[in-house]
């Protein structure tokens, strides 16, 4: 195999598992999505609000992490676009969620970027998820309380 089949099958690799942690957030399987991070892993929050976690590290705080992520948010993610980079392990992406916030009945859209670096297994070893957590709140606010409140968004127990 040369150096350029090595590198088109390790980004095909990284970029699968960026589009496998979308299908399996989507779907709620929290247990099969947490397979998909090295056991080491690290999730990156830089725009987390008050009450969410800048960063979470390793598979049992990500299962904590999203364990309530299936009952909170009913959501799709579409127009994935991926961008080229120089290292075939390093994953930027673009997407769109749709949905719903269930304990609301309210919208769930926003615009994300994502920058996911994978290992040799293709699995995920970092993951920088960059959303606005204001829509997430929004969209988790319930109608009667009044937007300046002293809201956060959690999806772990």
């Amino acid at each position: 195999m040369t150096v350029k089949e090595d590198d088109d099958a390790r980004r095909a690799a990284a970029q699968h598992a960026l589009a496998e942690h979308l299908r399996l957030t989507a779907a709620g399987r929290v247990e099969e999505w947490v397979e998909l991070f090295a056991p080491d892993a690290v999730l990156e929050f830089p725009y987390a609000p008050a009450g969410v976690p800048q960063r979470v590290t390793g598979r049992d705080a990500l299962r904590a992490h999203m364990s309530n992520f299936p009952e909170t948010f009913d959501v799709e993610f579409v127009d994935l676009v991926f961008h080229e980079t120089v290292d075939p392990s390093l994953v930027i992406a673009e997407f769109r969620s749709k949905g719903t916030a269930l304990p609301t009945g309210k919208p769930y859209e926003q615009t994300c970027i994502s920058v996911v670096r994978t290992d040799d297994d293709a699995r995920i070893t970092r993951y920088l998820d960059y959303w606005n957590p204001l829509v997430a709140i929004e969209a988790l606010t319930p109608h009667d309380v009044p937007s300046d409140s002293d809201l956060s968004v959690t999806f772990g127990g």
